[in-house]
């Protein structure tokens, strides 16, 4: 499971006009399945962004997670995370799990974050979505629950 993780003054979601996700302050989140993926990555993923001290503390150091902070998390499904771009110039995907798979694990890992007491907003699973945000920083980090990176 692999992630592109950004800190955010606010963020949101629309599909065909329709605003179907915001937030204020917190991390947007994109979150990609991999074909090898179990309840395992879904608990590490969770874990490790619910923990992530990407807010500044009273010193303007980054010490503090999201709920610290007192944001939330905009989840966007976006198997293009899984994108593997090492050869050639077009991005191949067949490490991104299949999409019955992938819904299945996005909805897992949406009611996990949500059941650690963070406020979580989705976008659609599969649906072409209009995502926009407001980067804070910009702070970005990238996640992969099977440590490639």
């Amino acid at each position: 499971m692999r992630a592109v993780v950004q800190r955010v003054s606010s963020a949101g979601v629309e599909i065909e006009g329709e605003r179907v996700g915001e937030i204020g302050p917190g991390l947007l989140v994109y979150l990609g399945v991999g074909r090898d993926d179990t309840a395992s990555d879904i608990a590490y993923m969770v874990n490790k962004i619910q923990h992530l001290r990407v807010f500044n503390d009273a010193e303007g150091k980054m010490n503090l997670n999201v709920e610290q902070a007192g944001g939330s998390c905009l989840v966007v499904s976006a198997f293009t995370t899984q994108g593997d771009a090492r050869k050639g110039h077009r991005p191949a995907y067949s490490a991104a799990a299949e999409p019955e798979m992938a819904e299945q694990m996005y909805d897992q890992f949406c009611e996990q974050l949500r059941a650690t007491g963070l406020t979580v907003a989705t976008g659609r699973f599969r649906a072409t979505m209009a995502v926009d945000s407001v980067n804070d920083g910009p702070i970005c980090v990238l996640i992969d629950s099977h440590k490639t990176f």
